[in-house]
């Protein structure tokens, strides 16, 4: 599949790479390229990219980086899929489509002390297009065109996936995180429901301040930080 004419926003650019692009943008990032490098690998039944973060706060405030390129994935797919799919977003980073798991996105960072500045995140998105197997295996997943989205052209939708993201990139610079809050926790799934999570079983009650899992159980509320979910380099 051609991406040869993709536009990116202003403080972006975009590179055509093929395999892991969250491996291959982190090597990068290890590297010293600039922030705002988008490497992109797209096909015929998926599409994968990888987004170069280089954060300005601590490690435990950057990975707010996950939830809200979800948010604006969920935005960009909102604005060009028909009005009847429904996006939600997992807490860990899982996307779905009318309910199904239907990709993901993952996260790498330089360091691992939530409290030092690190000096680069990634955020990568991988998102199936069409099912795998005959379509009745895993019920619970899904692709993107097995849900009406037939007309959304991967190119298309990583281009909106990049202006939305910057655009609350601006947002939560400027207004802090209180507008992300509100956007995710209304696109949220799971909320209310048990969860098993780090070891701890108990009923999923939403996220702190800095995205971080409540989960409560019989004695007591854990919080399990955001930073968990950081892929091992």
């Amino acid at each position: 599949m051609t991406a040869a004419a993709l536009t990116f926003p202003p403080l972006m650019q975009g590179e055509a790479v093929q395999g892991d692009v969250l491996e291959q943008a982190a090597m990068r990032a290890a590297g010293g390229c600039d922030a705002g490098l988008i490497l992109h690998d797209l096909r015929d039944d998926r599409m994968a990219a990888a987004m170069v973060f280089a954060p300005d706060v601590p490690l435990a405030e950057a990975v707010t980086m996950l939830p809200l390129c979800g948010v604006g994935f969920q935005n960009a797919l909102g604005a060009l899929a028909p009005p009847e799919v429904a996006v939600h977003l997992d807490w860990d980073g899982g996307l779905r489509i009318n309910g199904a798991s239907c990709g993901s996105l993952t996260m790498r960072a330089s360091g691992g002390d939530p409290t030092q500045v690190p000096d680069w995140l990634v955020v990568a998105l991988t998102l199936p297009l069409w099912p795998q197997g005959d379509g009745g295996e895993t019920p619970d997943q899904t692709a993107l065109y097995a849900e009406g989205c037939a007309d959304v052209a991967p190119p298309t939708l990583l281009e909106a996936w990049a202006r939305h993201t910057l655009n609350w990139i601006t947002r939560w610079e400027a207004d802090g995180a209180r507008p992300l809050h509100a956007e995710w926790r209304g696109l949220a799934h799971g909320i209310g429901e048990e969860t098993v999570r780090s070891g701890h079983t108990g009923t999923y009650l939403g996220v702190d301040d800095r995205f971080g899992m409540l989960l409560r159980d019989a004695e007591t509320t854990h919080l399990i930080p955001l930073t968990t979910l950081l892929e091992a380099p």
